[in-house]
C-alpha cells in the first residue's frame, strides 16, 4: 500500500492569516515537522485533511 501524496494548498489546516498576509499550517508541528514544512518537503503529511468547505452544506440536504 502506497501513501497518497498531499498538497498543503487544499488541506483544511492550511489557513490564511490577515495579520501576516500569508498562509500557514495551524497544526501544532514539532521542530522536525516544521523544518520539513518550511522546506516544502512535507509529503505524506500525517495531519492532512481535505479542506472541502462544501461538506457541511451537503450534510444539511
Amino acid at each position: 500500500m502506497t501513501k497518497k501524496k498531499t498538497c498543503c494548498e487544499d488541506c483544511a489546516y492550511f489557513v490564511y492569516d490577515d495579520e501576516y498576509d500569508g498562509y500557514f499550517c495551524e497544526m501544532d508541528l514539532d521542530e522536525d515537522e516544521m523544518l520539513r514544512f518550511m522546506q516544502s518537503s512535507f509529503d505524506n503529511c500525517p495531519y492532512y485533511r481535505f479542506g472541502d468547505e462544501y461538506a457541511i452544506v451537503r450534510k444539511q440536504n
